[in-house]
Formats: structure tokens, C-alpha cells, sequence
């Protein structure tokens, strides 16, 4: 099957030194594209960029400056000449305030859209969603997440009135994801622009950091507990992980992909809690002292989650499936 958007083309890739982004123009610049990166400060990317410059060699990788990505038109220079895009840039600040989260949000993919409606080279576009998009983790609650599983509940807690305590966050980060997957199959339904698009919704992503670059987001908490900061945890509920690098692949394959058309993929690859996770680094690093196991190991996510389309995908890029928590973790830990 020949390739939704041609090889040595070049792919968008928002918020690309984020560790979701930066891992998505690898796996782009591995499978044969060139990417055009945006950042708010070119200072993060010069690792990456130096990184990739001896890996893929010259003119690769290009980086471009989008300070405010609500600005109308924020990203009207950066979508020329492209043939897709990956729009992995969020706001993960994970602050309390719904107003300093999520119009941010909005205005960014509806303008990112708006921008890539207007270039008719763009035949692609990929929207990294999350898990939470769909639903929060419910531990030891049987449930089925599918296609038209929606997290209503974010929004309602998200938006409910002042003050914006603590504890609010994870309800705003999800209301956000949420409202921004929805905006984007509202305007794909409403505007019918020239290219398709499908979303990725990724639970955790452990595993592989480029250019020795700092663990961030769900990446950070292999850290903590390689650091001994148990407490950092305290109430994060048991849930799904995936490998940084699949959810990556799973980018690629609906940028590539011809028969991957306005689908949800959910990159889920298995259940775990964090002492299924101290097991492994304990494997990993006889020598090292890690914190005492969690009490509740009982408490799991038994959620059944509809990605057998996502692991059909893996293997279309040459994959068995997902890659396995403990080389995932193997992964993350590498360069420690």
C-alpha cells in the first residue's frame, strides 16, 4: 500500500521537545521523513538537534519558535510545505484553574486546524489526545473503554465553581484533553478540510529518553522511585501504561497509514501498579535501594480497553505489539 503522505516529506511535530514529541520525530526520522519541530524556547531542542543530526544526518530536523500556540495564526508559517502533522503540543502545567488551561488548549488546536485547512499540501493530521480523554482510572471497577468512551465527568469537575484547590488538576488536564479531542471531530465534521485525521490516546508512557533528556510528565515517575520519593505517588491510582516509543509508532502509523481514517487508536499496553514497577527496577539494579512496596497490591485497573486496532497497527510498522512494562522501564532507566 503506498503511504498516505510520501516519504522524505516533511511532518509537523509540535511541541517536539516534550518527551512525547521528541519521541515522535524519532520514530518519523527513522521511518524515512523529515521533521519541522516547534518549541516555545529553541533553547530546550539543542540537545535533540544535535542528537538527531548525528543519528539521521543534515537537514532532517528543523526547529521553528511558536511562543504562544493561541495566538491566531500562531501556526501559519510553520504548516507550509508540509505533507502532516503531529499535534503532540499541550499545556501540562497541571494547574488547578481550569481558565489558564484549557482555552489554551482550545484555541490551539482549533488554530492548528484552522492553519492546516488553509495549506493544501497537508493530506495528515494526528491529534495526541490522552487516556484520560476517555475515562479516569477506576481501580478495581470491570468496565469496557472504547471509541465512544468520553470522560464527562473531567469536564463537570474541571469547570465546577471556585476555589481551584489542589486536587483539581488531574480533572482540568483531563477536561482539556477532552474538550480538545472533541473540537477536533468537531471541526474534521463541520469544515471537512482537505486531510484526515485520527487521534492517539495514550495512558502513562515510560521508557526511552532522547539525548540523556530529563524524565517529564508520567515519564517521571520511574524517577521517583528510582530516587527513593515514594511519597511523590501517594494517589496516583493503579492504571495502564505504554512505551514512550509505541505511542510514537502509533503516531506514524495513522500519519502513513492509508486505511487509518477518523479512528480513536488507544495505546494501552497492559495494566500495572507501582510495585509491579519497584519488581522490575529491583531486577535492574541489584545494588540500588528502592523504597518498600506499596500497600493495596490488591488494587488493580481491570478496565478492558478496546486496542487490538492499536497493537494491528504495531505490527503493520514491523513490531510484535507493545513493548513489555519491565523493557520499557529498562528503557527509562538506561542512562542512570
Amino acid at each position: 500500500m503506498e503511504p498516505a503522505i510520501p516519504k522524505d516529506s516533511v511532518v509537523l511535530v509540535t511541541g517536539v521537545n516534550g518527551y512525547i514529541g521528541s519521541n515522535v520525530a524519532d520514530q518519523l526520522m527513522e521511518a524515512g521523513y523529515r521533521v519541522r519541530g516547534t518549541t516555545r524556547d529553541l533553547s530546550k531542542t539543542r540537545g535533540l538537534s544535535s542528537f538527531w543530526e548525528q543519528k539521521f544526518g543534515h537537514n532532517r530536523f528543523e526547529i521553528v519558535t511558536v511562543a504562544d500556540m493561541s495566538h491566531d495564526g500562531a501556526f501559519d508559517e510553520a504548516v507550509k510545505g508540509i505533507s502532516g502533522i503531529a499535534h503532540v503540543a499541550s499545556n501540562v502545567s497541571f494547574d488547578p484553574n481550569p481558565n489558564k488551561v484549557i482555552p489554551e488548549v482550545l484555541a490551539g488546536i482549533n488554530g492548528i486546524l484552522r492553519s492546516a485547512a488553509k495549506e493544501p499540501s497537508v493530506k495528515r493530521f494526528v491529534y495526541t489526545s490522552s487516556s484520560t480523554a476517555a475515562t479516569a482510572p477506576i481501580p478495581n471497577k470491570e468496565f469496557t473503554i472504547d471509541a465512544s468512551t468520553w470522560n464527562e465527568a473531567a469536564i463537570k469537575a474541571a469547570w465546577a465553581p471556585p476555589p481551584y484547590n489542589d486536587g483539581r488538576e488531574w480533572d482540568v488536564y483531563a477536561s482539556s484533553k477532552v474538550e480538545g479531542e472533541k473540537a477536533l471531530w468537531k471541526f474534521m465534521i463541520e469544515e471537512k478540510p482537505g486531510f484526515v485525521a485520527n487521534s492517539i490516546l495514550p495512558n502513562s508512557n515510560f521508557g526511552t529518553l532522547l539525548a540523556r533528556s530529563q524524565p517529564t510528565t508520567t515519564g517521571i515517575w520511574i524517577r521517583y522511585l528510582y530516587d527513593g520519593n515514594a511519597a511523590a505517588l501517594k494517589g496516583i491510582p493503579p492504571q495502564w501504561f505504554v512505551d514512550v516509543q509505541d505511542t510514537a509508532r502509533l503516531h506514524v502509523a495513522c500519519l502513513i497509514n492509508s486505511d487509518v481514517q477518523n479512528e480513536r487508536i488507544f495505546a494501552f499496553a497492559e495494566p500495572f501498579n507501582f510495585n509491579d514497577v519497584l519488581k522490575i527496577l529491583r531486577n535492574l539494579r541489584r545494588d540500588h535501594i528502592f523504597p518498600a512496596d506499596f500497600v493495596d497490591d490488591g488494587v488493580r485497573d481491570r478496565s478492558r480497553v478496546a486496542n487490538e486496532r492499536a497493537i494491528e497497527l504495531l505490527k503493520t510498522l514491523g513490531r510484535p505489539g507493545f513493548t513489555k512494562l519491565a523493557k520499557s522501564i529498562e528503557n527509562n532507566i538506561r542512562d542512570w
